[in-house]
């Protein structure tokens, strides 16, 4: 082997000897930042849950008399974009449209206004 070639093959493993070796001198690398924290589940509705199975169910599973189904996005479009005011004010008040009728209350005088909200806000959350 000539001079240059064991020249370059001295340099290249004390190169490579020196990769694992940790220079003191050089800054300290800054740790990575720490992942952002999940995001807090969101609570689910129970009571909004709770009033469409026992009340609202009656017509929204089965589509009766023109009630928009949770979870058809298609059907529900229109309403959400009327606004959650209006859809509330239907869902109290009552509603009788081209598309079919809401009674008061849903039917059920009993139910109070924060349980139509709650019901109300369970339906929009499933057709969104």
């Amino acid at each position: 082997m000539n001079k240059s070639t064991a020249l370059l093959a001295s340099l290249s493993l004390a190169l490579l000897a020196a990769c694992g070796q940790k220079d003191s001198a050089a800054p300290a690398a800054s740790p990575a930042p720490a992942a952002a924290p999940a995001p807090a589940p969101v609570a689910e509705n129970t009571v909004g849950k709770s009033v469409f199975g026992k009340t609202c169910a009656l017509c929204h599973a089965a589509g009766v008399a023109g009630a928009p189904k949770p979870g058809d996005k298609a059907d529900w479009a229109p309403r959400i974009a009327q606004g959650n005011d209006v859809l509330l004010k239907h869902a109290t008040e009552g509603f009788t449209g081209a598309k079919g009728q809401m009674p008061a209350r849903g039917g059920s005088p009993a139910l109070t206004d924060d349980e139509i909200k709650a019901a109300v806000a369970y339906m929009v959350d499933q057709s969104r």
